[in-house]
């Protein structure tokens, strides 16, 4: 439970001072280490908030990060079931 805390502050630092793709990876590194870490998924709509322009690549649409990692989330939690060792 601390872990999870301490890795929503150092997302949440990332979010707001480092370079995007500094949250990515650590977004995705907390995806993959945490069950449903929706926690990624609420400081990437902040970062679409914060800095999100329109991109007409993807239909004007303002939220390109939150959907995405949304997705990711979506698609990993299920790998993870899929994945399992059954003993």
């Amino acid at each position: 439970m601390i872990l999870r805390i301490f890795s929503l502050l150092f997302l949440l630092i990332s979010v707001l001072f480092w370079p995007f793709w500094v949250s990515i990876i650590l977004g995705l590194i907390g995806i993959i280490y945490f069950s449903k870490y929706w926690e990624s998924i609420i400081l990437f709509l902040l970062s679409d908030l914060l800095y999100g322009i329109r991109e007409e690549r993807f239909f004007n649409i303002y939220f390109i990060s939150f959907i995405v990692s949304l997705l990711t989330l979506i698609i990993i939690e299920f790998l993870k079931k899929k994945l399992r060792i059954q003993n």
